[in-house]
């Protein structure tokens, strides 16, 4: 399978073929970040084949390229690749309880694992290592599935309980981590990215067109979907059992945006926040490999980086990129935080050659991912992975309190909801019906219509639930029936008594952070080998934010209200109030320029137009509208193309060889 492998700065596409290790055998003490795969069989007479999760394993050597090992036993093989952070001589996996009934590999951090420990050993648990790893066999020993709620930091987990011959898999609060499963041929295979399941050559490829209307909506897949058939993702939060053939999964952990407590003073909220964010810095630091910061200057990352810089003897590496337009240039704002913390810092220029990087990254994704901020992620990644082993970022600090100004509805929207629905849809529905496809206007009246969680949705999907049939070909919508905006309707039902703003940052929480945001970081630092980490996603920050009164978390038009008052206890207030950039890229001008040419072959195409997934009309009708400035379809042309790239890759590419 194909992964993107660092050569002294430059990108280049490596197959990977499977590893043959004369006398290899189980490694038996700890681990860190990782990537992790597995096979088990429904029959217990059934034997794993050891060349088949070798395979498995290879194809993510990229997650860890110091170390690997499996453990194949009759029905069950489970296997991992190493990045070596903590306990870095003696941290291999898999790793085993004391009578080898049991067996773990994992991929991420607990930093509480000292804590666990002490109590675990109390109780009588006999330890082998100091990693953490061990602590979580030794928690599943003890507290059964109930472990990782015990456990406070990033994870994807894999324990097969050979007595039991049950499969546990569990996945971190926020989503940080990934895991992929598939129950096919009797068996049910996991691993911590696609590539790794697709690497079996009996795991059949094919699309889900329900997959594909969701990223045109969302800009991803959303969990627990994959773009390919019968491949699912373990949403956060959430655990795992296979046993007996039979797949059980339950959630246990959700922040609770509806426990109120009684009122505090302002200040009360702004010590706290900091007090949780200090210490969860602090836990991030712990290393034996080089550690620096994502700095982008925004408030996020510099309290990050102000944070670090107190509990560090030494200055702290800071790492920023921008691009040569001026409007997607933080450099400025960086270099001042960094200045003010006198870090070490490094900022580069990025000046990419757009075609081979997103082909390469589009490679790692495995399925289609259209946010382009993947780009500088991935650039700042691979800068940064050239002096430290493991970087603290600023995600998280937008949807837990509060960064975005899409919380806030647009002024039509504000007046149309002074107006009974009835009346609105009397008023607005029949314009809507004479307007051609495209018109100008016609966003901002759909808009208009349905309840305050209907239009906040509609603008996160790109109103695709009222435009799809216009679209996407009738032979997708035979077997992709299904509404994208369907994905919100759980989350804003499981909060449709709270305030809207805790309505949208819950739904924010469990589909855009998870869907988009994190799987971004993790596969464009991990593309790279460099372990990211979030403090602003410690979950017990995460479950205190959600106590902040909203009018605190969102003041008027100032978002992050209560963060940017601890980033003002830390900082000068000049660093701290700046224009809100985000982490993009210049696509629309790329696609007007160096890109133009590849918009008609990918979007365009008789390769893709053959494809029979969208109407050709629909197609030329957005192009053509950019190209005469008519509108922006800069994003709609992007996804396109990414999708495009993505069939060719993952679908089209492996029948031919």
């Amino acid at each position: 399978m194909a992964a993107i492998v660092e050569d002294g700065g430059r990108v280049f596409q490596r197959y990977l073929t499977p590893a043959r290790v004369a006398g290899f055998r189980p490694c038996y003490n700890g681990c860190r970040m990782c990537g992790i795969a597995g096979i088990v069989y429904a029959d217990p007479g059934a034997r794993v084949s050891e060349d088949r999760l070798l395979a498995m394993c290879d194809a993510i050597r990229h997650r860890g390229p110091d170390d690997h090992g499996i453990h194949v036993a009759g029905q069950a093989g489970i296997g991992m690749r190493r990045l070596s952070i903590i306990d870095v001589a003696g941290g291999h996996q898999p790793i085993f309880n004391e009578d080898k009934s049991k067996v773990i590999v994992f991929n991420g951090e607990i930093y509480n694992h000292a804590r666990v420990r002490e109590e675990l050993e109390r109780r009588g648990h006999r330890y082998q290592t100091r990693s953490d790893t061990e602590t979580i066999l030794h928690a599943y020993e003890e507290y059964g599935t109930a472990c990782v709620t015990h456990l406070r930091g990033m994870f994807g987990i894999a324990i097969w309980d050979s007595a039991s011959r049950r499969l546990f898999l569990a996945r971190d609060r926020m989503g940080k981590k990934p895991l992929y499963y598939s129950e096919t041929n009797g068996r049910l295979v996991f691993a911590s990215e696609l590539k790794a399941i697709l690497a079996l050559p009996d795991v059949a490829r094919r699309v889900d067109p329900q997959a594909i209307v969701d990223y045109m909506a969302w800009g991803y897949v959303p969990d627990p979907l994959t773009a390919f058939e019968g491949i699912s993702k373990l949403p956060p939060a959430h655990w795992l059992t296979y046993e007996n053939g039979r797949v059980h999964i339950e959630r246990y952990w959700d922040v609770d945006y509806t426990r109120r407590e009684p009122a505090q003073p302002e200040a009360h909220y702004v010590e706290r926040t900091l007090a949780i964010l200090d210490e969860a810095v602090r836990i991030r630091l712990m290393s034996e490999v080089p550690l620096g910061a994502f700095l982008s200057g925004g408030t996020d990352s510099s309290v990050v980086v102000a944070l670090m810089a107190r509990h560090s003897a030494t200055p702290v590496k800071t790492f920023s990129i921008g691009f040569e337009e001026p409007e997607y240039n933080e450099l400025g704002y960086a270099r001042r935080v960094a200045d003010h913390f006198k870090t070490e810092h490094h900022e580069e220029i990025v000046r990419p050659d757009a075609q081979r990087d997103v082909l390469a990254l589009v490679r790692q994704f495995d399925e289609p991912f259209a946010d382009s901020s993947m780009l500088p992620t991935y650039y700042v990644s691979r800068m940064a992975r050239r002096h430290v082993t493991v970087a603290l970022s600023g995600d998280g600090g937008d949807e837990l309190f509060a960064g975005y100004l899409r919380y806030v509805d647009p002024a039509s929207v504000r007046a149309a909801n002074h107006l009974p629905p009835m009346l609105r849809r009397a008023a607005i529905a029949p314009l809507l019906a004479l307007m051609p496809a495209g018109a100008r206007g016609t966003d901002r009246l759909r808009d208009m219509l349905g309840s305050s969680d209907d239009q906040y949705v509609r603008r996160m999907t790109r109103g695709m639930s009222a435009v799809r049939r216009e679209v996407f070909s009738a032979a997708t919508l035979a077997r992709a029936g299904a509404d994208p905006a369907r994905v919100a309707a759980p989350f804003l039902s499981n909060l449709r008594h709270a305030d809207a703003l805790s309505r949208r940052q819950y739904l924010d929480t469990h589909t855009y952070l998870p869907g988009d945001i994190l799987t971004k970081v993790d596969r464009t630092s991990m593309a790279v080998s460099l372990e990211a980490r979030a403090p602003l996603l410690d979950h017990e920050l995460a479950e205190f934010a959600a106590t902040i009164p909203p009018e605190l978390r969102l003041r008027g038009m100032t978002t992050k209200y209560i963060l940017k008052k601890v980033a003002e206890r830390l900082m000068p207030a000049e660093l701290v109030h700046r224009p809100k950039m985000g982490f993009g890229v210049p696509v629309a001008y790329w696609l007007k320029r160096e890109w133009a040419s590849h918009t008609d072959e990918l979007v365009l195409g008789e390769r893709a137009l053959a494809r029979g997934v969208f109407r050709p009309e629909y197609l030329k009708r957005i192009v053509a509208e950019h190209r005469l400035g008519k509108r922006d379809n800069s994003s709609l042309i992007w996804s396109l193309m990414v999708l495009e790239l993505w069939w060719r890759e993952f679908i089209d590419a492996p029948l031919d060889r």
